[in-house]
């Protein structure tokens, strides 16, 4: 790997991702927030502890709380608040049992509290009641990860199947108002599909979820197949919503990380959303095309890609878009292609994303390994690793979508 090349990446991803930390967006979102009674604190998703601690620093107190998020996100302890740790992408017992302890701290409330419902990506799998046996849902979920259904697809088959999402929070939490701060990590910020909408009226229907779940053959039992037949609430009283951060803004962040570094910025699009490989492809093709042009510039693709999942190595979306960015940036000086999740983790692994330039490809063969054969197996990370490839940054404590940018010199 090119050396000072890989040392501008990192110093462009790490000040992007620093960025869109939510502690400001927090701040900002609670500007307004002036509730007479008290105030109960829920918070779900991958930046839950995150948000949380900005809005406590807000508050001062809180009469009493719970953070739900991913494996190895809690960073310590928050006054009066518990925090609990569950499984992502797939829920998980402590997922269940966390979700009933939030569900218990809003019970039996009074039309003059408050519930502050903070909300980031993760929450579907990290906050969930399921409506039928969890080994059902679980299965469901893998099945839908494997296939490539997109969040939305998922989302909407997972709403009907659980007692907190499309709304159903929200109305555990009457007569308390709801005040709920979101942070985004789905293109186009759908509320209704944030974490699978808790707080927030289903604007999907039972025909799109039928034909969600006969277009990937899930295998669902008559209790499935039923509640996906029931609608979702489309009203909710006592709602108030602000969306503090999205991809949009990762995008802006890193055009000005490239701009530190020297390079122009170009932004290609902020709705990435094809097969991660497809993007990779495409990606190093644009280096290629741009190469020795006697111009630093940085193209710049938010979103999230999707994986199918065809073989049983291990990776992510961003190492995958990474590795299939090789075999077009080989022998090119001086570009990159690097892929990164806001939240700092891709898939089941401990990497945040991936990173390749014109050596990668020569150090994979030299490695003894093959880029089509390591992506049918989506085995991306051992590739990724064999070179100095991955990209570890632990979690960040925001969640925003991911960031695809090309280097080129």
């Amino acid at each position: 790997m090119e050396q000072l090349l890989r040392q501008r990446a990192e110093s462009i991803w790490t000040a992007a991702i620093r960025s869109v930390l939510p502690d400001e967006a927090v701040r900002r979102a609670l500007e307004r927030f002036h509730p007479q009674g008290r105030v109960f604190l829920v918070a779900a998703g991958k930046a839950a502890w995150q948000m949380a601690h900005a809005a406590l620093a807000v508050l001062g107190r809180v009469d009493g709380g719970i953070v739900i998020t991913k494996y190895g996100h809690v960073r310590g302890p928050l006054p009066g608040v518990t925090c609990c740790e569950a499984g992502h992408p797939v829920p998980d017992d402590n997922s269940f049992a966390a979700t009933q302890r939030a569900l218990a701290l809003v019970s039996g409330l009074r039309a003059d509290d408050t519930v502050l419902f903070l909300l980031s990506g993760g929450g579907s799998a990290l906050f969930e009641k399921p409506l039928l046996p969890a080994e059902e849902l679980q299965a469901i979920t893998q099945a839908l990860l494997a296939c490539g259904a997109d969040i939305v697809e998922i989302n909407t088959i997972r709403k009907r199947l659980s007692a907190v999402k499309g709304g159903r929070f929200a109305l555990a939490c009457a007569p308390a108002a709801v005040y709920s701060v979101v942070l985004s990590d789905i293109l186009g910020d759908p509320l209704d599909m944030i974490a699978s909408g808790p707080a927030c009226p289903d604007s999907s229907t039972c025909a799109q979820a039928a034909a969600i779940a006969e277009k990937y053959r899930l295998a669902l039992s008559p209790a499935a197949a039923a509640l996906l037949r029931q609608e979702t609430p489309k009203t909710l009283p006592n709602v108030t919503t602000k969306i503090t951060g999205s991809v949009r803004e990762l995008c802006r962040a890193a055009a000005d990380a490239c701009r530190a570094e020297g390079y122009e910025p170009v932004l290609l699009t902020d709705c990435l959303c094809c097969e991660a490989r497809e993007a990779g492809s495409l990606l190093g093709s644009i280096a290629r095309t741009h190469a020795g042009h006697g111009r630093k510039r940085a193209f710049i693709a938010g979103g999230e890609t999707v994986v199918h999942l065809t073989g049983h190595g291990l990776g992510g979306r961003n190492q995958e878009l990474a590795l299939a960015a090789a075999p077009a940036l080989a022998g090119l000086c001086g570009c990159c292609v690097f892929s990164v999740g806001s939240d700092g983790t891709d898939g089941p692994t401990d990497a945040a994303g991936g990173y390749t330039d014109g050596e990668a490809l020569a150090a994979l063969t030299a490695a003894g390994l093959d880029v089509p054969r390591a992506l049918a197996d989506n085995d991306a990370y051992h590739a990724l690793q064999a070179v100095g490839g991955l990209i570890m940054t632990g979690p960040t404590g925001t969640n925003v979508n991911d960031v695809a940018v090309v280097l080129t010199e």
